[in-house]
């Protein structure tokens, strides 16, 4: 079965310019927005498979005006639920066989729906689905092992690591100007802030646990 490249649009701090020129440069074969992210959705003008949400937090006559178009696939759901609604699409995103998930709208002024969201990477990462939150100034992904990143594809020159599981061991990192041998990182240690790739290609070595990769421009 083909792995499909799936966009997800939420609700959160979105650039239009941005997302005008990210979307230029990346095709998706299934586009899904989420709740409020069908503004941005639509101030884009971009074609979505699907829209989900409670939409608390979108104008009724934006969604109405979706519900006749039978290429749209709405589902709708109580806003007294368990899970957010970008949890709800990341799950439809990994149903859909999503090869690689990419979402905008992660980030913004509500701390706790960006957190969230950075640990919803959690779950495709568990089922080998690459997945990443990108915005304006940062892409953030999960790896659970052994990684090599290339400097002319850096989303930003800067590359911080932050660990996900409470220990992660045998951290080694090569072709950084920070370099690491072996080294066991705890939750909440700062040493894997604001690193930088010096040479063509680096290498993060793991032996175990998750890290949360931060790849940032100012």
């Amino acid at each position: 079965m083909k792995e499909n490249r799936i966009l997800i649009i939420t609700g959160g701090v979105i650039s239009i310019e941005f997302a005008r020129g990210f979307l230029k440069e990346n095709k998706f074969d299934i586009t899904i927005a989420v709740d409020s992210g069908l503004v941005t959705a639509s101030k884009l003008g971009i074609s979505l498979q699907y829209i989900v949400g409670d939409f608390d937090s979108v104008p009724p006559e934006l969604i109405e005006s979706y519900r006749s178009d039978n290429a749209v696939i709405i589902k709708e759901y109580n806003p007294e639920k368990d899970a957010t609604d970008t949890h709800i699409a990341l799950n439809l995103g990994i149903e859909l066989n999503g090869g690689e998930i990419v979402i905008l709208g992660a980030t913004g002024t509500r701390i706790d729906h960006m957190l969230a969201n950075i640990h919803l990477l959690y779950l495709p990462l568990n089922k080998n689905i690459k997945a990443s939150i990108i915005d304006e100034h940062n892409k953030i992904y999960m790896i659970n092992r052994s990684t090599t990143i290339y400097k002319d594809k850096l989303f930003g020159p800067f590359v911080s690591l932050q660990p996900f599981t409470e220990v992660v061991k045998g951290i080694t990192l090569r072709g950084f100007k920070y370099p690491l041998k072996d080294y066991t990182m705890y939750k909440g240690d700062s040493i894997g802030t604001s690193n930088e790739v010096v040479e063509e290609q680096a290498d993060i070595l793991l032996q175990d646990g998750v890290l949360i990769v931060i790849e940032a421009k100012d």
